[in-house]
């Protein structure tokens, strides 16, 4: 299949959850109907080695399969962008051997890949036992905690490096204890509660990038970030482009003229008009940079090792440029929609909160301000932001 193919599957995908999206919303389950339907379709393969029977396509189309899929429902869109990041970690992080082997496997079994590495929280504790790892702690939120089939849990080099220290282990390993406790605003689907993590074991050869417990470094781990960020910012657009897409819908079929007003239908309003044309323009745009940024995040994903701290870091400031614009788009488009639809259009079986929620949600995850200070930086002393999980 070729990468129009793909996104037409998305988009197939995402007709199917259209079907109930509202009320898996409302009822707040574990979406492991949503994941089946992830994997029987193939889009949590597909960047899988073809070989091995995956799709074999870029992150740049997998970055749009995110943005399709969450003009419907931002909850699993989330949860197969956040698959997407993880299962590139071997690619970036570890040795050419641990990644083949791992791409094959998760391809052959249709993985959705987890993370237990939040930022917010202390890191793992991990200690060396020979030639095991074994990882202890707790964090407080790991997108498909219940779902996902492997999760690449992060720690830090129990023999003083400082080195972060990466493993894959089963999802349902024995010790990682999912907490159940995902109840908030929005993406209410996305599975990301907490999870406690009690003396999981995995062997020091599947360490990634490591060999004899030495880390054979490379610059490539340092794209981990802008991945993840973009799939944010693809997550935002999408959302921000399905509400407006919904809306226009129900202007153009329930929304009634102002009475202040002759006009007799809805769509011939030229406040209503305005207010179709802004949003789409601010969101046509939000997406043109994700497709921007998408294509240089590209680039150095096909060539790893012409990659440069300067290259890294323009990347990273485009990526921020885009998840910045994403972001207000979306906010503005999901709230504003209910001017275009009227009052009617709040009641609880239409769905549109839904899209404010998961945007307002999500978009907290870092501060907009502070990419807007990478970005000033950037543009004014020609300074490339530092490397973090924020950036």
């Amino acid at each position: 299949m070729t990468s129009e193919q793909w996104i037409e599957r998305a988009r197939e995908v995402a007709a199917t959850l259209a079907l109930d999206v509202i009320e898996r919303d409302a009822a707040n389950q574990t979406p492991h109907v949503e994941v089946e339907l992830l994997r029987t379709s193939g889009l949590v393969t597909l960047r899988g080695p073809r070989e091995h029977g995956g799709g074999g396509q870029s992150m740049a189309t997998a970055q749009r399969v995110v943005r399709e899929v969450a003009r419907v429902d931002g909850s699993i869109a989330q949860l197969l962008g956040y698959s997407y990041l993880w299962s590139s970690v071997p690619r970036l992080v570890g040795t050419p051997e641990q990644a083949d082997r791992l791409e094959a496997e998760a391809t052959r079994n249709r993985w959705l890949w987890g993370g237990v590495a939040n930022p917010r929280d202390p890191d793992l504790q991990v200690r060396d036992s020979g030639n095991h790892l074994v990882f202890d702690g707790r964090k407080t939120f790991c997108t498909g905690a219940t779902v996902a089939d492997v999760v690449v849990l992060q720690a830090v080099d129990p023999n003083g490096s400082g080195i972060p220290l990466q493993v894959v282990v089963p999802g349902n390993s024995a010790g990682l204890v999912p907490l159940g406790d995902w109840d908030n605003l929005g993406v209410r689907l996305s599975d990301s509660g907490g999870i406690e993590v009690h003396g999981v074991r995995d062997e020091w050869d599947n360490a990634l990038g490591w060999r004899d417990k030495e880390y054979q470094p490379h610059l490539s781990n340092l794209l981990l970030v802008p991945v993840l960020k973009l799939v944010f910012a693809n997550l935002y657009a999408g959302i921000g482009l399905g509400a407006v897409s919904a809306a226009a819908e129900y202007t153009r079929t329930k929304t009634r003229p102002a009475l202040q007003t002759t006009i007799e239908r809805a769509v011939d309003d030229p406040y209503i008009l305005e207010i179709y044309g802004e949003l789409s323009a601010d969101l046509w745009a939000a997406e043109a940079l994700a497709e921007r940024a998408g294509s240089e995040l590209q680039a150095a994903l096909d060539d790893l090792d012409a990659l440069t701290e300067r290259r890294r870091g323009e990347i990273a400031v485009l990526v921020a440029a885009a998840k910045v614009r994403a972001i207000r788009a979306s906010l503005e488009a999901t709230s504003k929609i209910f001017e275009a639809t009227g009052a009617r259009a709040t009641a609880r079986k239409a769905g549109f909160d839904r899209y404010w929620r998961d945007v307002r949600t999500h978009s907290l995850h870092d501060w907009t301000a502070y990419k807007l200070h990478e970005i000033g930086v950037f543009v004014l002393r020609d300074e490339i932001p530092t490397p973090t999980w924020y950036t």
